[in-house]
């Protein structure tokens, strides 16, 4: 509700590329109620804006900010008939000469059967299983799955799972003051090398959202060229 100090936390990540859910951007109104808009002002970052409904005059749904340029957006409906619009934000990014990464921030929704049709749309051939998908895929957000669900045997089955457990001392994000569930899901190809996972939960973080920031750091393989590796 306070785009300011969701900014304050935003400099602590000092993240590369960002993803946010749940943001409320309605132009011709002050500068922070263009949340987007704001975020990516204060942080001098680009970002791409994937609106999953229409509110109070604005646009509301997931964000991705990011360091790098974002080449090519594009957002998927991942909405079910009689429940809250949902979708799939996709930004691909381009970091180094000719090197990409496709970024997917994903909000699923809190039913148990609304996120079993969902985690199947993620897999077809128009979303994460595109042919033309030649770069590296990250998979992250809030995917409201606190048991392991169709939607993460599913992510699991075809990419690598950031396995908190391995990482981190807490592995609940959620709610952020006393977290009971572990939410907030990073999928990642795995040509990708996760190097760190971390839950920052400093004074501004736990009151700034109710779920905890969960970064990870990756490094990504030198690409390989008639040359040697570049």
């Amino acid at each position: 509700m306070r785009p300011t100090r969701i900014v304050e936390v935003l400099h602590e990540l000092n993240a590369d590329i960002l993803a946010l859910q749940e943001v409320l951007s309605i132009p011709r109104r002050s500068r922070e109620e263009n949340q987007a808009l704001f975020i990516s002002d204060e942080l001098g970052l680009e970002y791409a804006v994937g609106e999953n409904r229409h509110l109070r005059g604005g646009s509301y749904g997931n964000v991705i900010l990011s360091r790098f340029p974002i080449r090519i957006m594009h957002n998927y409906d991942l909405s079910i008939s009689g429940y809250e619009e949902r979708g799939c934000l996709r930004a691909d990014i381009e970091f180094g000469e000719r090197r990409l990464l496709h970024i997917f921030n994903v909000h699923l929704g809190t039913a148990y059967m609304e996120r079993r049709h969902q985690g199947r749309k993620l897999l077809t051939c128009e979303l994460l299983n595109d042919i033309e998908f030649a770069a590296p895929r990250i998979v992250l957000g809030d995917f409201n799955e606190w048991t392991r669900g169709l939607a993460t045997r599913l992510l699991s089955a075809h990419l690598e799972s950031a396995d908190v457990r391995k990482h981190l001392r807490r592995t609940r994000t959620y709610p952020g003051v006393m977290p009971l569930w572990h939410l907030d899901h990073v999928y990642y190809d795995p040509v990708l090398h996760l190097e760190r996972l971390v839950l920052h939960r400093s004074r501004r973080a736990l009151v700034a959202s109710d779920h905890l920031p969960l970064m990870a750091e990756f490094r990504v393989p030198p690409m390989v060229t008639s040359d040697g590796p570049a």
